[in-house]
């Protein structure tokens, strides 16, 4: 059995789907009953709770072989962080109590750093938790800018015409489809293939600029003149704010932003090992221009 937190978001969704195609007995786990639904069968088992219920996560990581973990996202909570280490403390004991060997546990590039990350702090923390714990085998990935966190801007280019963020606009990043992180970690928890605490980058398939990503919208959904701007750090907290973030949340990941902007979140340097397969333009094809198409005219 493997026991998948966040089962239905982007990466635990399609790590779900992964395993199940291949024949694994899975538990999943997400606070939606409603959204579980879906995906119970013979092989899949679903349960819906609080992450913050220490005694609920030990019932979902019973007789478990592995476990997917991260720390759920929640936009409106008043202060992250917080938030965020209590969830990592709830997780580390349930698999404490539970007696879970193997854990894949989705962390971030930028994960090394205690400080200055914005939310990518609480990973750092829950990474330092889950190595703190005798005998498990953990897993941390740490996976660079989420292709998917573009489509935040489909609702700018509807009302704007134009794409957006408190980012450089010229400064490459390494960009990952999430379904590439999904197929890692499904395959290792599959496998149950590592020892002790370990770390692994995963970096996407190239290094892009925001400037490059919006050229590269623009030709798939007909509007080649599609132009990034970068917002300064205050227009885009009073932006996050207004389009519902918490102002804790919205700060954030303006720091977040900064720490990219500065140069102090990098990864280790690209090899064949953590460059994935799926480009750019694929996502924008598979998941970009259908979001895209479906969304009305803000």
């Amino acid at each position: 059995m493997i026991t998948i937190l966040g089962a239905t978001g982007h990466v635990g969704g399609k790590i779900a789907d992964i395993l199940i195609k291949k024949g694994e007995k899975v538990r999943l786990v997400a606070r939606s009953t409603e959204r579980l639904r879906p995906f119970v069968s013979k092989q899949a088992q679903a349960l819906a709770g609080d992450a913050l219920d220490t005694e609920f996560l030990v019932k979902a990581f019973k007789d478990t072989d592995a476990v997917f973990t991260l720390i759920p996202p929640n936009f409106k909570t008043e202060k992250f962080l917080d938030y965020a280490g209590k969830i990592g403390e709830s997780i580390a004991r349930a698999l404490e109590i539970a007696r879970v060997n193997y854990v894949v546990n989705l962390s971030s590039i930028g994960g090394e750093l205690s400080g200055g990350t914005g939310p990518v702090v609480g990973l750092n923390h829950m990474e330092e938790r889950l190595n703190k714990i005798k005998g498990l085998n953990v897993l941390h990935l740490r996976p660079s800018y989420f292709m998917e966190n573009l489509l935040v801007n489909v609702d700018l280019i509807k009302s704007k015409g134009i794409t957006g963020s408190a980012i450089r606009g010229d400064l490459k990043l390494p960009m990952i489809a999430t379904k590439d992180i999904a197929a890692y970690a499904a395959g290792h928890l599959m496998r149950r293939d590592f020892t002790g605490p370990s770390v692994r980058y995963l970096l996407g398939q190239r290094d892009l600029s925001m400037i490059e990503a919006a050229e590269i919208i623009g030709r798939k959904i007909n509007k080649p003149d599609l132009a990034y701007v970068m917002f300064p750090y205050d227009e885009a907290e009073k932006g996050m704010i207004g389009a519902g973030l918490s102002p804790d949340m919205s700060r954030l990941y303006v720091e977040m932003s900064r720490a990219f902007n500065e140069g102090r979140v990098k990864s280790e340097k690209r090899t064949t090992e953590n460059t994935t397969s799926t480009p750019f333009e694929t996502f924008c094809d598979e998941v970009f221009v259908p979001a895209y198409s479906q969304r009305k005219a803000a």
